[in-house]
């Protein structure tokens, strides 16, 4: 650029210049993923979602993505995902390679968690009043179980599973009416979240730690199952309980001594994690210390062995 140019004409042509790589890298995510849509007025379609995701829109509901992509009604939007041919499994592991081709790094984090997704009435999917976490109350609400990427370079989601409650799954004229496959039984959200993260084991996506809050921490059989697969992980216990056993059942949290090695069932030792003493496998489970104060607090805990 001539030596002239001011800093005004400077930071436009840096910001062209952004927006033409991120253009190209839609372009490139959406080659990838494109081959999963049959049709290609569907393939078009899928692009031009992708663009308003990305969009300014407010809301990114089916109304506003349609006029961002300049269609005049929201029909084609909500076609492509309720009714157009295409494998959604499919696109998801075409993104867990993109996540990982681009953000990998063997320190990362395995994160489960759940959201809330406000709705009115009774006819979406997996809908009625359960705890949302969107709102901090009960709530009518749908509830999905995520499994997000964290690493050095990035965040990213790699899977998603949505809840059915009880009360769904286990009503049939129900179930036919909303479309909900045959195959689709009731999962608690730790079962959920552990057949999201068997996929990703399997899929060899590099990672040091699976994290995840209460609603995981206080399910012994799926902190069973990480140590079991030598995973090491990070979870919160409630403040109430104490770590629950590989058979769903409770133990009363023990003092942490100085003097042993950490086992199974011990408090969260005060200060700095530690690994279990002359190199052996140590379980750092979560439960509820009593502090010095007298009160109980939840506290974080992990499974260094396999790090």
């Amino acid at each position: 650029m001539p030596a002239d140019t001011t800093g005004a004409e400077q930071a436009q042509h840096d910001e062209l210049r952004r927006i033409g790589c991120w253009a190209r890298g839609l372009d490139a995510l959406h080659a990838r993923i494109a081959p999963r849509f049959r049709r290609p007025e569907v393939r078009a379609r899928a692009r031009r979602y992708l663009a308003g995701l990305l969009g300014r829109a407010e809301r990114k509901n089916g109304w506003q993505l349609a006029e961002e992509a300049g269609e005049r009604h929201p029909r084609g939007v909500q076609r492509l995902l309720d009714a157009a041919q295409w494998d959604a499994d499919a696109v998801r592991d075409d993104l867990r390679a993109y996540v990982v081709e681009h953000l990998g790094d063997p320190g990362a984090v395995l994160v489960v968690d759940e959201t809330g997704f406000l709705k009115k009435g009774t006819k979406s999917v997996g809908v009625q009043r359960q705890y949302s976490g969107t709102a901090g109350r009960r709530e009518n609400c749908q509830v999905a179980v995520f499994l997000c990427y964290a690493a050095p370079r990035g965040r990213a989601f790699l899977d998603r599973a949505l809840y059915l409650p009880k009360s769904w799954a286990e009503d049939g004229p129900r179930r036919a009416e909303a479309g909900v496959p045959a195959t689709v039984r009731f999962a608690t959200k730790p079962q959920l979240a552990k057949a999201m993260l068997a996929r990703a084991f399997a899929a060899g996506v590099p990672a040091a730690w699976v994290a995840g809050d209460t609603v995981y921490g206080a399910d012994g059989r799926f902190r069973h199952w990480l140590e079991t697969a030598g995973r090491a992980y990070v979870r919160r216990c409630p403040a109430r309980t104490g770590c629950g056993s590989p058979t769903g059942g409770r133990r009363r949290p023990r003092r942490w001594s100085r003097s042993s090695p950490p086992r199974r069932g011990r408090a969260w030792p005060r200060g700095r994690a530690r690994r279990a003493r002359g190199g052996t496998t140590g379980r750092w489970c979560p439960c509820s210390a009593r502090t010095r104060r007298g009160r109980r607090r939840g506290r974080l805990g992990s499974w260094p062995g396999a790090a």
